[in-house]
């Protein structure tokens, strides 16, 4: 069974988008996934298509109706569906590399972008959506969390990458940031390749690499090695 991803959206034309290169377009084209855009608007009730008003309470910006997000939530993940509801959201929970293998274990996902200055409530509430964030900053709208979400769960797809191995020595597979990497020319600049790296002795070279892994992990992301993980959109 292939990865089924449905985005709910203002701006279908922003799909696949990158998705449709290299390791993701190839699987997509290939039928490892699948990927369907539906636009919001087509549930609207009114003939100008609106999708949002004025805050409750008062306020700046617009939010988004949970009458017409319900309708087209219900239209993308019918009862049965047994795919996660997604809300890209800046308060939401912070994206882990654990959490995209949970999904790329699944059957896919339906992803809400939201727009303007959110959704209502009661929509996240009746249709359990679960929040998610890509970082600590805030996007005009969900489509680009959505894609950075996408690209992260289908390069783990079977078949999708060439070494499957490589995805298992990545930054945050191990609860360390990645080591860093060299290739040809043995020197550049000046700079030479670690002596180590050309020894043949592969003992040595995974000993080192686990050290750097640990020194990067120390020097950048210290919440890592104390077990916990900075809150990120």
């Amino acid at each position: 069974m292939s990865f089924s991803a449905s985005v709910l959206t203002l701006y279908p034309e922003m799909f696949p988008g990158a998705l449709g290169l290299s390791l993701a377009g190839r699987a997509l084209e290939a039928g490892t996934w699948s990927l369907e855009a539906i636009q919001i608007r087509d549930f609207a009730p009114d003939r100008h298509r609106t999708v949002d008003d004025t805050p409750a309470g008062g306020g700046a910006g617009m939010v988004m109706r949970a009458d017409v997000l319900a309708k087209a939530i219900d239209h993308a993940s019918p009862e049965g569906d047994a795919r996660p509801r997604l809300l890209m959201s800046p308060r939401g929970k912070p994206l882990t590399q654990a959490r995209v293998r949970e999904l790329a274990a699944g059957p896919g996902a339906v992803i809400l972008c939201g727009r303007f200055e959110g959704v209502d409530q009661r929509v996240i509430d009746a249709r359990g959506l679960e929040e998610v964030s890509i970082g600590d900053f805030i996007l005009s709208g969900g489509e680009p969390a959505a894609l950075v979400l996408l690209d992260a769960v289908v390069r783990l797809l079977p078949g999708v990458m060439g070494n499957a191995v490589s995805g298992e020595e990545e930054s945050f597979e191990n609860g360390l940031l990645e080591h860093p990497h060299y290739t040809r020319p043995q020197e550049f600049e000046g700079r030479v390749i670690p002596e180590v790296l050309i020894s043949g002795n592969h003992k040595k070279i995974a000993a080192w690499r686990r050290a750097e892994s640990e020194r990067l992990t120390k020097e950048r992301r210290p919440d890592l090695l104390r077990g916990g993980r900075t809150s990120s959109v």
